[in-house]
């Protein structure tokens, strides 16, 4: 692993250097350089602001951020859903921890599931559109400081644009059920620099190409993906000290703020206002601690992201089980299918982009099918 920037220690090696550049830009922007705050120049909004959007997922995602609209992510599952929800317009999607879960396992959400169901989960979901930016759960890092960095490398290999580490012990639960517990402050913050540093260490560079000098490039490499810091200590210390976690989580590197639990519009309102700039993600799971707000109402009350955890879980639990119902009451299928024949699925699930790319490399096994 290559060694990563230290973007808020005064002590890290290079330290120096990296500031008289930050102090820089500092005087350029007319405002006074903070030590003790992470900045890095190339992860700027400013710089997402122009252009046209990436087809590096996590650039593409950076730009979405910075423009204005909010960014409205379906949670997804599994392979089904994500096609469903690709076909249904949506230009981001959210992969969901307790919806892979319940998909890849079977169980409900409490910290059932390791690293590797959701490393490859993201693999498959990421490889069906590779520009389409997917923002994934990453739990609690699964671990200290060194797994956390694993984290945030096996899910940028898979192809994962924005991933969310959160406050809750190892052994948490659906932000959404009762009986919480959060680590401390310190330990959180410890988790959200692990993964920062660890995403400013992974080698490579970007197709960003809005560089003002051959110096800058110097300081403008590393990957692009998307921390969003997640605090789940509303419910267990008050919004208050939920508040602060997120502002010190962003000095420490967070690109998004995700407070999860929002009982009323008024504590979504007071909660962006008290972290702006920073953009804020919204959680919506019908019936849940957050009211159900539309994507047109939390953007009104200043919410940047909003993810629906569960709308295609949920929503294939009713499907499957009026099926399953319907086979063991009349013996058939012919209902819950809607006249929907094998290759009707098929191509909702990319069956035409096979016989193309088939056809087009020369192949012939599929000029009929």
């Amino acid at each position: 692993m290559a060694p990563a920037l230290d973007y808020f220690s005064r002590g890290a090696m290079h330290a120096e250097k990296h500031q008289e550049f930050f102090d820089h830009q500092a005087r350029n922007n007319g405002s006074a350089p903070r030590r003790d705050v992470y900045y890095n120049p190339r992860l700027d909004p400013k710089n997402f602001l122009d252009g046209p959007l990436s087809t590096n997922p996590a650039t593409r995602l950076r730009q979405m951020l910075a423009r204005p609209g909010i960014v409205v992510a379906p949670g997804i599952c599994d392979g089904i859903s994500a096609r469903c929800a690709l076909e249904a317009g949506f230009s981001c999607l959210y992969q969901s921890g307790a919806a892979t879960t319940a998909s890849r396992l079977g169980q409900p959400d409490l910290a059932i599931a390791t690293l590797n169901d959701f490393v490859q989960s993201a693999e498959m979901v990421c490889s069906l559109s590779p520009t389409t930016p997917v923002i994934a759960d990453a739990d609690t890092g699964f671990g200290g400081p060194t797994m956390v960095a694993r984290t945030v490398r096996q899910y940028a290999r898979a192809g994962v644009a924005a991933l969310h580490i959160e406050d809750q012990v190892q052994t948490k639960r659906c932000g959404h059920l009762m009986g919480k517990q959060v680590v401390s402050r310190e330990e959180f913050l410890t988790r959200i620099r692990a993964a920062v540093l660890a995403r400013d260490s992974i080698p490579g560079g970007s197709d960003f190409v809005r560089r003002a000098s051959m110096q800058e490039v110097n300081y403008l490499t590393g990957h692009l993906k998307v921390i969003i810091a997640r605090t789940d200590s509303a419910q267990v210390l008050g919004m208050d000290e939920a508040v602060q976690r997120l502002r010190l989580a962003a000095d420490a590197g967070a690109d998004v703020c995700f407070i999860e639990g929002v009982k009323t519009k008024e504590l979504l309102e007071s909660t962006v206002a008290a972290l702006a700039p920073k953009p804020v993600l919204v959680n919506v799971i019908s019936g849940g601690l957050t009211p159900s707000f539309t994507y047109r109402e939390a953007e009104q009350m200043g919410a940047k992201i909003i993810i629906f955890s569960l709308v295609s879980s949920v929503a294939m639990v009713h499907a499957c089980r009026a099926a399953m119902q319907a086979l063991k009451k009349t013996g058939t299928d012919f209902s819950s299918a809607r006249g929907m024949d094998p290759k009707q699925f098929f191509e909702v699930m990319g069956l035409d982009e096979v016989v193309e790319f088939d056809a087009l490399a020369g192949g012939s096994a599929f000029q009929v099918i």
